[in-house]
């Protein structure tokens, strides 16, 4: 279950930062208040670049308050990050642990999101370095936080694409599938399909129905709708964008006349300036991670829950499943 923040237990001397695996809004924010807060607890901070990679060839350099001066509003992660499979084996998490060790370095703090939580629960279990992981990723399939990092302007961007994409829809009269990001999961295209209001949405939570869209998209047609769009996740079983708007061609045929796009959103949803929501999540998230560190909160994940600040075990983190809203699922059949 999660845990509620509490009171400083014992007190770290240095602390480790690096981020991990796909960058995201706001993970700036999280290195610059787990910087200021360490700094402010005197407690010596290093950035680690290039994430578990990085670690692994000893690149890592001394922060001071104003290492982080002016980064807050910058997209990505100046401290760069990387996917790394000589720290996916027990012998090369030794040698981060070791190189950590020699460096000094007590606590780890990771952002990250799914592969930075298992990395850190193997180099806690295997090698027994405390680390805190503060969930940053745009799909926002962590569980034990109600949003990660970069979230909420990955949903931003794609709203913002989709209403330009609906401004020339409506005036050309045609369909457009847009296709987010989301391999396995569908928070960005159930989201930014509500928010942008789209006709259909298709996740890879949902059985996809190809007749039944169709019968939407008849519908709204006939209703008198000059333009339509459809928000695909990338990882949705009716294989993306393109095949669904193949399917949806093959069947319709000239009884709807389909005059269609495909626009693939991709990379552009990654990037970019990090709403207030992200900088403020970043900001809470990252200062925690410093606080945890010295609660002993040797292997857990610090989200936020409600209002609230909660660190759950990564033991706990890796069996859940984050579902999507059934207040929002409820809402899927009946947009447009």
């Amino acid at each position: 279950m999660p845990e509620p923040a509490s009171r400083l237990t014992s007190v770290m001397q240095s602390i480790g930062v690096l981020t991990s695996g796909g960058d995201a809004p706001g993970m700036n924010a999280a290195i610059r208040a787990a910087a200021r807060a360490s700094v402010g607890s005197g407690i010596r901070v290093f950035g680690i670049r290039n994430g578990f990679d990085g670690l692994l060839r000893g690149d890592i350099h001394r922060l001071q308050g104003r290492s982080v001066t002016g980064i807050i509003q910058r997209g990505g992660t100046v401290l760069g990050t990387s996917r790394s499979a000589s720290f996916e084996t027990p012998e090369g998490r030794s040698r981060a642990a070791a190189q950590l060790r020699t460096s000094g370095i007590d606590g780890l703090i990771a952002i990250g999101g799914e592969g930075t939580i298992r990395a850190c629960r193997a180099l806690w279990e295997e090698q027994g370095f405390p680390a805190v992981v503060v969930p940053a990723t745009i799909d926002n399939d962590v569980p034990g936080t109600d949003f990660a990092i970069g979230f909420d302007t990955a949903v931003h961007a794609a709203v913002d694409a989709m209403d330009r994409i609906r401004d020339t829809a409506d005036s050309s009269g045609m369909v457009f599938f847009v296709e987010v990001m989301g391999r396995e999961r569908g928070f960005v295209a159930l989201y930014a399909g509500l928010s942008g209001g789209a006709d259909a949405i298709l996740i890879p939570e949902e059985h996809d129905d190809i007749d039944h869209l169709c019968r939407r998209l008849t519908s709204g047609h006939r209703s008198g709708k000059r333009s339509l769009l459809v928000v695909v996740a990338e990882g949705d079983e009716a294989g993306g964008a393109f095949s669904v708007a193949e399917q949806v061609k093959t069947q319709l045929g000239e009884r709807l006349r389909l005059d269609y796009r495909v626009t693939i959103l991709g990379h552009v949803q990654r990037g970019g300036i990090p709403s207030p929501s992200d900088r403020v999540l970043g900001t809470v998230l990252g200062a925690a991670a410093v606080e945890g560190l010295q609660q002993d909160k040797t292997h857990h994940l610090v989200g936020e829950i409600g209002a609230d600040v909660v660190f759950t075990p990564l033991d706990e983190v890796v069996l859940m499943r984050k579902e999507l809203p059934p207040e929002l699922l409820r809402l899927l059949h009946t947009v447009g």
